[in-house]
């Protein structure tokens, strides 16, 4: 009994102090004791809450502080170095349009100089070789705020395996301009494609440039009807070259091996080059692909008036049309169809600058409205020589070339040419082993080819 009574008294000496306690908190924090009072009436006394602490307000705690040093990590350091620490390049690539200024260019390229745009607009190297100049490969270097540090074209003018640098620089402050020539460097792509309507559409759908599309055409011309026996499901495979200027692809080489299946029947052709010798197109097991003549003079254009009665553009009178005339853009490059000697070249009434191949059996050719002429009276020229680029000079109402051939003096369709053959000269003996090894391995590209992009297609 005297222990229950001893327990009890102890608990009103501790219920007494903790009232005490309780009511000096409430006196030195009334509001922060009401808002726990509130929270507890929200809550209806039927869910678990929160109880604000009863301690010291932290705000009335004492406050020290500590002061400790740290080593710079720019100790031992140049305020010029550590301005170099945070510089860096940035480095953009464009291709060229015709329509293309000083500004629209830099604008693409992501850079915003005025002294460097006044400077390409002024520059007669950066005028005659960039602006205007549709597909040449530009690369800039530029700082962080969109200055120009450097600017780099490259293109590629002439067929010697060289290509052309312009480049412009920024060295202590002042723009610069040099012509530099460089070496292209060669290596091999593969490509193939499927035929659902054109030719050309599976060429572009499989992003096979336009000339080595043109150059396929001219190795099967003999065996392939390109507009008459294509079917839906034929398919290609090629092998060519990509040429690289500076590690950069500027443009498609030659075609280095290719394969096509028409209807059933395989055709197939590889370069080779024997020593001292002109190169040329033969079948995997040697023989010729050479035809007398090729199909078009003219490469990437379209045929805009064939061999036929047609009503004269310019004299309004309908009469025969013994010729093929190509639509093209003037300065496109116009080609010998053939081997032959130049018999005339010059102006001439309505053929304005023309030009007169003389080939072997009696066989004529003629390329008429042209806007200059590269070649000279008397002049050996072979099959696919550039001799001059198409024009509208003479009777001609819009940019084309018009192309005849003659046989015996009389006008023929330049269309049917294609199919003459040539007595090429056979692979020679001491060659032949060289040619066989290379055919192997083209045999082994051209059957992955047509696995790989037979197998895409069909997905």
């Amino acid at each position: 009994m005297n222990g229950l009574k001893n327990a009890g008294g102890a608990l009103v000496a501790r219920l007494a102090l903790f009232g005490e306690r309780l009511q000096t908190q409430l006196h030195a924090h009334p509001r922060r004791i009401a808002a726990a009072v509130a929270a507890v009436l929200m809550t209806g006394g039927s869910a678990a809450f929160a109880v604000a602490s009863l301690g010291p307000d932290p705000a009335d705690l004492p406050v020290r502080t500590l002061t400790e040093s740290v080593a710079s990590l720019a100790d031992g350091h140049e305020l010029s170095e550590l301005t170099d620490l945070q510089s860096f390049s940035l480095y953009r690539s464009e291709t060229t349009r015709p329509s293309d200024t000083a500004e629209t260019l830099l604008q693409r390229l992501g850079i915003a100089d005025p002294q460097a745009a006044a400077y390409l607009r002024a520059d007669d190297q950066v005028r005659q070789n960039v602006l205007g100049r549709a597909g040449r490969l530009v690369s800039a270097e530029t700082t962080p705020d969109q200055q120009l540090l450097k600017l780099t074209v490259r293109w590629a003018p002439d067929e010697d395996g060289t290509f052309r640098r312009l480049v412009v620089e920024r060295k202590d402050g002042r723009l610069a301009t040099r012509i530099e020539t460089g070496k292209l460097t060669a290596s091999p792509r593969l490509a193939g494609g499927v035929i659902r309507s054109t030719f050309f559409a599976a060429t572009d759908a499989a992003d096979i440039p336009d000339s080595v599309a043109m150059q396929m055409a001219d190795i099967f011309q003999g065996e392939v009807d390109f507009r008459r026996s294509l079917r839906k499901g034929d398919r290609f495979a090629v092998v060519y070259e990509s040429l690289e200027a500076d590690g950069e692809p500027l443009r498609a080489g030659r075609v280095l091996s290719a394969e096509f299946h028409n209807d059933g029947k395989i055709s197939q052709a590889l370069w080779f080059q024997e020593n001292g010798q002109k190169g040329a197109y033969y079948t995997l097991d040697g023989k010729s692909k050479r035809q007398a003549y090729l199909n078009f003079p003219v490469e990437f254009s379209r045929i805009s008036s064939g061999f036929a009665m047609r009503l004269h553009p310019i004299q309004k009178t309908w009469r025969a049309h013994l010729g093929t005339d190509f639509a093209a853009p003037t300065g496109t490059k116009v080609r010998t169809v053939g081997d032959g000697v130049v018999s005339f070249a010059g102006v001439q009434n309505g053929y304005g600058n023309v030009i007169f191949v003389d080939h072997a059996n009696n066989h004529t050719t003629v390329y008429a409205h042209l806007s200059r002429i590269d070649v000279r009276k008397g002049q050996h020229v072979d099959q696919g020589d550039t001799i001059g680029a198409v024009g509208q000079t003479g009777w001609a109402t819009g940019p084309h070339l018009h192309f005849e051939f003659r046989v015996n003096g009389q006008q023929q369709d330049p269309l049917t040419i294609a199919q003459a053959t040539d007595a090429a000269r056979p692979i020679s003996k001491a060659a032949r082993p060289a040619f066989d090894k290379l055919a192997a391995q083209m045999r082994v590209e051209l059957n992955a080819g047509d696995q790989l992009f037979t197998t895409a297609s069909a997905r």
